[in-house]
């Protein structure tokens, strides 16, 4: 498990934060079929508790968007991943189908409201990360998005760089098919505690991944 500090800049501006760390040796594959019949269920209970208007008012998801607020970013022009997933199936779309371990990540992520950070842990550049604040003109190339303006937003760096927010992590450390040790960071920015969607991440982790070797660290 690499240690985890974090910034007093970002402290004074999120004094609630909490964090989960998860790390654990895993097997990945293609979309799992029973998984995603699990998934499928999921997201049809999902969209009969919510609408997507009512979804800036799940605690998680209000407590993150405020955070982007007292850093100074518009959580409306760069959404939560949480919040954008939620958005997604709500308007009835699927989540998206990338591979098991990131599937199912981003399944406790939307039933959470917490921006879960996903890593392959041996991508991960020193033994630490440090979560602080991004930068202007901080070079940092979202998964799937390509440059992303992380001024403002919450980051965490590895000794190489940025590669974790809440918008998006990094392509640089982003979990495929041959990731094989795992980083997991479940984000709290407000009261709700982040424990349970930890214990959740483990149980599928454990269920669908042939997780092996898992560490929990809370910090923050």
């Amino acid at each position: 498990m690499v240690n985890i500090e974090i910034e007093e800049g970002f402290r004074r501006a999120c004094p609630g934060f909490r964090g989960v760390a998860i790390s654990a040796d895993i097997v990945n594959s293609e979309p799992d079929d029973a998984l995603w019949c699990e998934i499928d269920s999921r997201v049809a209970a999902y969209r009969e508790a919510y609408t997507v208007d009512s979804v800036k008012d799940i605690d998680a998801i209000r407590a993150t968007r405020d955070a982007y607020r007292a850093l100074g970013k518009d959580p409306s022009r760069y959404r939560p991943s949480a919040e954008a997933l939620c958005r997604r199936v709500l308007r009835g779309m699927q989540l998206y189908r990338v591979s098991t371990v990131v599937d199912l990540v981003n399944l406790v992520s939307m039933e959470t409201g917490y921006s879960i950070g996903g890593f392959d842990a041996d991508k991960i550049v020193g033994d630490r990360l440090v979560l602080g604040v991004g930068r202007d003109g901080e070079p940092y190339e979202g998964i799937g998005r390509g440059p992303l303006n992380i001024a403002s937003l919450p980051v965490y760096r590895d000794g190489a760089g940025g590669i974790g927010t809440p918008t998006s992590d990094n392509e640089r450390t982003k979990i495929d098919l041959a990731t094989s040790h795992l980083l997991l960071i479940v984000n709290s920015y407000g009261a709700t505690s982040p424990d349970d969607a930890a214990e959740e991440l483990e149980a599928l982790l454990l269920k669908y991944a042939s997780a092996s070797n898992i560490d929990k660290v809370k910090f923050r």
